[in-house]
């Protein structure tokens, strides 16, 4: 199991709270073998990685969707090795995308912990554009544009704010990340209509248990079928685009 352990500045204690979960969840997770171990530093004070807490945060989304522990060790078991906290987050994104939704209410001041980076109002902006978060209602006067101060409250989904403040470093308009988040909405509910239409053959009429079981078993393979389906079809976009061959070398 690889993971990256650059700048490992968390403890145990900021993990947790930073994952939004208990001391005693990270550690036994790591006594099952999900979560790699810390990187023992000075005094022998174990530190936990961005790739720790992508992990921890991609591991608590599967458990949110019903997967056991033995599922969940299968599921990261067919990860691809070497994959850094971007890419963990991506794989929690895609994996969110199965549940309800999971919007909280929070202050500012929370949102700012959870995201693990002050948020100015532009970054608010940006997050809202995204769809990772809105202003609550009622307080529309109390929030969102020109708040400094830590006031304003906002219901965010969980599933995918880690993911939406890495994208706030890349340089695109909120313009163009709802044109493009539209975009993947569109194919997304368009391939579970369809995923959705095959499985109502399979499953006999009424039999909701049958359904769940399907659904419980299917969800990390599609999940990851998806995801690598995407990663090598914009790859091969962007080589088309930058007038580079393919990767298999084809013409």
């Amino acid at each position: 199991m690889t993971i990256e352990t650059e700048e490992p500045a968390l403890t145990v204690d900021e993990l947790a709270a930073r994952a939004g979960v208990t001391v005693r969840t990270v550690r036994f997770y790591g006594t099952k073998g999900l979560l790699p171990p810390p990187v023992i530093g000075p005094r022998r004070v174990g530190h936990y990685g961005a790739g720790h807490l992508a992990r921890l945060a991609l591991i608590e989304e599967l458990r949110r969707q019903g997967l056991t522990l033995a599922a969940i060790e299968r599921y990261l078991d067919r990860l691809p090795p070497g994959l850094d906290a971007h890419d963990l987050a991506v794989h929690r994104a895609v994996v969110a995308s199965w549940a309800p939704d999971a919007v909280e209410t929070v202050g500012r001041e929370e949102l700012g912990r959870r995201a693990g980076r002050p948020l100015g109002p532009q970054d608010v902006d940006r997050l809202t554009a995204m769809g990772v978060l809105e202003v609550a209602d009622g307080d529309a006067d109390g929030a969102g544009e020109g708040d400094e101060g830590g006031e304003g409250v906002y219901r965010v989904d969980a599933g995918l704010l880690r993911l939406g403040v890495r994208l706030l470093d890349v340089p695109l308009s909120p313009e163009a990340i709802r044109a493009a988040r539209t975009v993947l909405l569109d194919h997304a509910r368009a391939a579970a209509h369809e995923l959705s239409r095959m499985l109502r053959e399979e499953v006999p009429q009424g039999d909701a248990q049958a359904v769940r079981s399907l659904s419980a078993h299917m969800q990390p393979l599609v999940v990851q079928a998806l995801l690598t389906a995407f990663q090598r079809s914009l790859t091969d976009e962007l080589r088309e685009w930058l007038g580079e061959p393919p990767a298999d070398g084809s013409r």
